[in-house]
Formats: structure tokens, C-alpha cells, sequence
């Protein structure tokens, strides 16, 4: 696995993943939905999936003496550091805005919620995206319209219940520690659903994979 990951890492990286990582920076930004920040990460992944498409990538891989779950595993692995790396990188941006911002206009604040978010949306974009990606890997952007309607919608739904929603607006809207017991019971609870997601959509994927004559 170690070696698969320095492929990915070498061969199959596309220049947009390290920038996407870098928009946790985001969260800076006065009055902007900041949940948009982890579409930027699923579109740089789509594009590493595009880049491979067009560079035989798969095919290449089936040449290594790998079973194809193996191939699968690397890049849900891959996709997995590149996300989590973003999530890390966002707590010091996000911590700063709390501090220097007044508050968010366009949604919810960079707080605990905003975390709770990002894992969500990333399980959706495990399950959506690649699960249909490997039904067939020649057939790319299908998934990732779809998780793209899927988190607007999302972002949609979050700038309307931040006005509308009394706990979200009073409880989970709010600069940290504010609430506190609240927004770390909706952060686990995101936590495991990004796991369990990534498990089925790993499990899903490699079955598909499998089947398909390459």
C-alpha cells in the first residue's frame, strides 16, 4: 500500500489537489459559504480521476502485480490524506476568522460546525462519486455532477436554516466555545458517518471495479 501511495502521490497527483488543500484558507474570507471550500477538493479529485482517464492510468495499474481492491484502496487512500489535510490545515484559519470576523452573512461560521461539514460532505462526495466512478472508469463526470448538486443544495439549505432555523441560527451559528456540547456531539456524529461512508463506498467501489472486463 505504502508503494501504490507514492504512485499516487508521484504519477497520478494532479497540480490542482495541493492548491484545493490550500483554499482551507478560505474560512478567512468575511461572509462567504465556506462549506464551497470542499467542492474546490472533490472537483481536484475528479480531476486526478480525468488525468488518469486520459494517461492510461488504470490500465497501467493493472499491469502491476496488484489485485484491482488494491487499486481502488490507494486512491480512496489518497483521497482521504488530501482531505483530511485541508480539515487540518482549515483549524488555524478558522480559529483566526473567529477572532478577527464579525460574522458570517453567508452562512454558518467557521466553528466546530463548519468541520462537522466537511466530514459530511466528504462521505456524500466517497459514496457519490466513487462508487458510480468505478462502475465505470471511463465515464467520469456523472459522480461528480452529482455530488456537486448535492452540495449546493446543501450550502443552499445551510444560508436559509442559519436565518430561519432557531438552534441552528442561536446554537450551532455561533463563535466557539459557544454551545459547545452540542456542536461536538453533531462533529462525532459526522466523524462516524464519514467512516462508515468510506468503508461502503471502498466496499462498493472495489465490487464494481472487480466486475467490470478492462
Amino acid at each position: 500500500m505504502v508503494k501504490l501511495l507514492k504512485k499516487e502521490f508521484m504519477l497520478c497527483i494532479h497540480p490542482t489537489v495541493p492548491i484545493m488543500v490550500l483554499l482551507a484558507s478560505l474560512v478567512m474570507v468575511p461572509n462567504y459559504p465556506y462549506s464551497v471550500s470542499f467542492f474546490y477538493l472533490g472537483l481536484s479529485i475528479y480531476f486526478v480521476c480525468l488525468q488518469g482517464r486520459e494517461n492510461h492510468d488504470v490500465v497501467y495499474s493493472l499491469l502491476l502485480p496488484i489485485s484491482k481492491r488494491d487499486i481502488v484502496k490507494s486512491r480512496m487512500a489518497f483521497t482521504v490524506i488530501a482531505e483530511l489535510s485541508q480539515l487540518l490545515l482549515a483549524i488555524p484559519f478558522a480559529v483566526l476568522s473567529q477572532k478577527i470576523n464579525l460574522g458570517n452573512a453567508a452562512g454558518m461560521d467557521p466553528n466546530i460546525i463548519f468541520f462537522a461539514n466537511g466530514f459530511f460532505l466528504f462521505g456524500i462526495f466517497h459514496l457519490v462519486f466513487f462508487v458510480r466512478y468505478y462502475k465505470n472508469v471511463q465515464k467520469i463526470g456523472r459522480g461528480f455532477v452529482q455530488f456537486s448538486v448535492i452540495l449546493f443544495l446543501w450550502v443552499a439549505v445551510e444560508v436559509v436554516c442559519t436565518y430561519a432555523v432557531p438552534f441552528v441560527r442561536d446554537c450551532l451559528d455561533t463563535k466557539d466555545p459557544q454551545y459547545l456540547a452540542y456542536k461536538l456531539v453533531i462533529l462525532a456524529a459526522a466523524i462516524i458517518f464519514y467512516l462508515i461512508a468510506t468503508w461502503i463506498s471502498y466496499k462498493k467501489s472495489a465490487e464494481y471495479f472487480e466486475k467490470q472486463d478492462l
